[in-house]
């Protein structure tokens, strides 16, 4: 049996899944997934497992139907356009999870690395960057906002001369990022209308406002309009979207179709069981 699965094996994919060995799954020889596509489909690296290169998660993500990859690092994007995908989302420029845009002092420090994200992102047709709000630190909410706001209002007219949307992402501080001040749907909301741009929106985390709100569809219905991009996670655990969680993600996955919602949503967790066919039950419960 073994040999006969060997003989089946071209000489380079063997090659290659023997060279990663038990960290990462072999790759699929199967045709491209037919996607329905109402809803633009992206993932990042974690969801292919460990020990998969670049290349070959290129590869297999455009065989899964996804448009893109979140999170990449400029260097890496001309391997994402070798296999027709694009970087959904940009890194961080300038700043970083814990140390972000709230804090005013940091704001000189923390601009020629975001302007420069944008215009890179703008080079190459990147259609988003992320903005971390970064931990309280004792900052009020208030303050915070406040904060956000001013940082904000000092690159959105790049932003909007370049095409580029900035999404500041809500995240939980319940279990995976304590402290973090941009978690709840509300807050970010509330720095996104100050600012008052076409080009600055929320990364709304699935995942992280399962933990923190609940309630999902209905806050989506509610503020779609600022909303420029989605992650995804099963909870509890952060895994996979299967029978193991409590989300309902086709129906959310209808739900924003339903909005008319033109951006992306990626695929954003750790897998536990086979990442390749994971990735591709996740992609097609959300092609609705």
């Amino acid at each position: 049996m073994f040999l006969s699965t060997i003989e089946t094996m071209t000489r380079r994919s063997f090659v290659r899944t023997i060279a990663a060995g038990s960290l990462a799954p072999a790759l699929s020889t199967a045709q491209t997934a037919s996607r329905k596509g109402r809803l633009k489909q992206a993932a990042t690296r974690g969801c292919f497992g460990k020990g998969m290169s670049l290349e070959d998660t290129c590869r297999e993500a455009a065989r899964l139907g996804l448009k893109g990859l979140d999170l990449i690092p400029p260097a890496d994007w001309p391997t994402l356009k070798k296999y027709g995908l694009i970087p959904t989302m940009a890194p961080a420029g300038g700043h970083k999870l814990t140390d972000g845009i709230n804090r005013r002092e940091a704001h000189d420090q923390i601009e020629p690395g975001f302007r420069e994200m944008i215009e890179r992102a703008a080079a190459f047709g990147a259609p988003n960057v992320i903005a971390l709000s970064g931990n309280r630190r004792g900052l009020s909410d208030e303050q915070g906002i406040d904060n956000c706001v001013a940082f904000l209002n000092r690159v959105k007219a790049l932003a909007e001369d370049k095409g580029v949307t900035i999404c500041l992402e809500l995240l939980n501080s319940k279990v995976n990022h304590p402290d973090y001040q941009c978690d709840h749907t509300a807050w970010g909301v509330e720095v996104v209308k100050r600012v008052n741009s076409p080009r600055v929106r929320l990364l709304y985390d699935i995942y992280h406002m399962q933990v923190m709100e609940g309630d999902i569809i209905r806050t989506i219905r509610n503020n779609i309009q600022w909303i420029g991009h989605f992650h995804t996670a099963g909870n509890p655990g952060r895994h996979e979207l299967d029978e193991t969680q409590e989300l309902n993600y086709r129906a959310i996955a209808q739900a924003i179709v339903d909005l008319n919602f033109q951006g992306y949503l990626a695929h954003e967790y750790t897998p536990l069981k086979d990442p390749l066919r994971s990735l591709d039950q996740a992609i097609t419960i959300c092609d609705v």
